[in-house]
């Protein structure tokens, strides 16, 4: 899992038949322990994520496995929204 930002929404009204009804988030890969911005991506939202909100998400064939769809084109799924973050520096 890692840690990220919830940044922006997206919107497709075409798109593969496995993704509808999806909600699709833009993500920002965060380095808890540097303070640094990473990446970003979408992710397929399942836990009803906000713009603003730090979330954990799972990348890979667990993001499918969390989807319950097998064949579903996608790489990055939302599977909790993060209260606080303690880091020991």
């Amino acid at each position: 899992m890692i840690i990220c930002n919830v940044v922006g929404n997206v919107w497709a009204t075409r798109k593969d038949d496995s993704l509808n009804g999806l909600k699709l988030m833009i993500i920002q890969r965060l380095d808890a322990c540097l303070d640094g911005e990473k990446e970003s991506c979408v992710a397929a939202d399942l836990v009803g994520a906000g713009i603003g909100d730090q979330v954990l998400v799972t990348t890979g064939s667990s993001a499918r496995a969390a989807l319950e769809v097998a064949d579903a084109p996608v790489d990055a799924v939302i599977i909790g929204i993060i209260d606080q973050v303690e880091v020991q520096k």
